[in-house]
């Protein structure tokens, strides 16, 4: 199906100043590590889905050490991992963690992935004469990205909702239209819950979605959810969160619908043990109190930089994050990182040079 595009103006119009994430913002060195004095700017590009705490770590991080500027392009995990691989940019982001074969292209410098923070993929819709709480199931929300459910009042929504009202009013599916980690997160979880959705779209940072208009990046995508009555569409939770638009209850693995909630996001991080490549993912956590949508993302970064000013700058600001920076978490929309973590993730930063 041919897709619709927002255009970027719009969804910057729309979101608040800090979802502005197509647009860069300085950011800091780490309070607690000396740096090499002079000026120093580190450039990065990537994943929406992170970047509201990216940028306010940076910007907090810039109070502290006015001599280091970072910009942060958010055009998306594909345009994150493909411009480092490049070489364009200091370090990448991405919410679909990098693969054997994307790694072997980068010929520089080698490659260090860094979960630096995590979120949940919602479900953010506008359903104007709608129940005050909507719960998907599992069936329902596959069968309203597959196309086969196009109504509101479908009978298969309507029974994980009784005694509500729903109205008769058609679905508007709202996907990504860039390479998106967001929708490598989303459709590797559809394709872990229904066959159908693997044997069909399947799990990419860019697939062929049967049926929806698309936004550019998480912002275009909440926009259009926001100004499209009967809209449908996944962001990350804090897009949601801070321009309050209603986010569906889900059901999960053990059949329990789940509301995103701070215990809910830290039961599924706690189905799973990061290995020691720092890559794993939630595609289905099994524990009862899990939200069923719940994901690490990376920052991408060099083993070694030919510049040691670059190494030891972007150090410091990863440390920062690891430490003070986690402190924002909860407040934009984020998991503070368990301190298992944290450790682990630390000694990672410690080893570029």
């Amino acid at each position: 199906m041919t897709k619709m595009r927002v255009a970027p103006a719009l969804a910057l119009l729309l979101l608040s100043m800090s979802l502005l994430t197509s647009n860069p913002f300085p950011a800091t060195n780490n309070g607690g590590l000396a740096l090499a004095a002079g000026g120093i700017t580190l450039q990065g590009t990537g994943a929406t889905f992170p970047a509201p705490l990216y940028q306010r770590w940076f910007a907090e991080y810039n109070k502290l050490h006015s001599d280091v500027q970072i910009n942060y392009q958010a055009l998306g995990s594909g345009a994150g991992i493909k411009q480092f691989q490049q070489g364009l940019v200091d370090f990448g982001a991405s919410d679909a963690a990098m693969t054997d074969e994307e790694i072997s292209q980068v010929k520089n410098g080698g490659v260090i992935l860094l979960p630096m923070t995590a979120g949940s993929v919602v479900l953010a819709y506008n359903l104007p004469g709608g129940p005050s709480e909507l719960k998907l199931s599992r069936e329902a929300y596959v069968g309203i990205f597959l196309g086969k459910i196009t109504m509101w009042n479908d009978s298969t929504i309507a029974k994980s909702n009784p005694g509500a009202a729903m109205p008769n009013a058609k679905i508007t599916v709202v996907t990504r239209s860039d390479g998106s980690g967001t929708t490598f997160v989303f459709t590797s979880h559809l394709t872990a819950i229904s066959e159908a959705w693997k044997s069909g779209p399947g799990a990419g940072k860019s697939v062929n979605f049967p049926v929806g208009v698309a936004g550019k990046g998480n912002p275009g995508v909440t926009a259009l959810v926001k100004q499209t009555p009967g809209a449908i569409g996944y962001v990350e939770y804090g897009y949601a969160k801070q321009i309050g638009i209603p986010m569906a209850t889900l059901e999960n693995k053990s059949g329990k619908f789940v509301a995103v909630t701070l215990e809910s996001e830290k039961a599924a991080l706690a189905s799973v043990q990061l290995p020691s490549d720092l890559r794993a993912w939630i595609t289905d956590p099994a524990d009862p109190n899990a939200y069923p949508i719940v994901t690490y993302t990376w920052i991408l970064a060099h083993k070694k930089y030919s510049d040691a000013k670059i190494a030891e700058t972007l150090k410091s600001v990863l440390n920062y994050g690891l430490t003070q920076g986690q402190g924002f978490s909860v407040d934009l929309g984020y998991i503070p990182l368990p301190a298992s973590v944290v450790s682990e993730v630390g000694k990672a930063v410690d080893g570029i040079s």
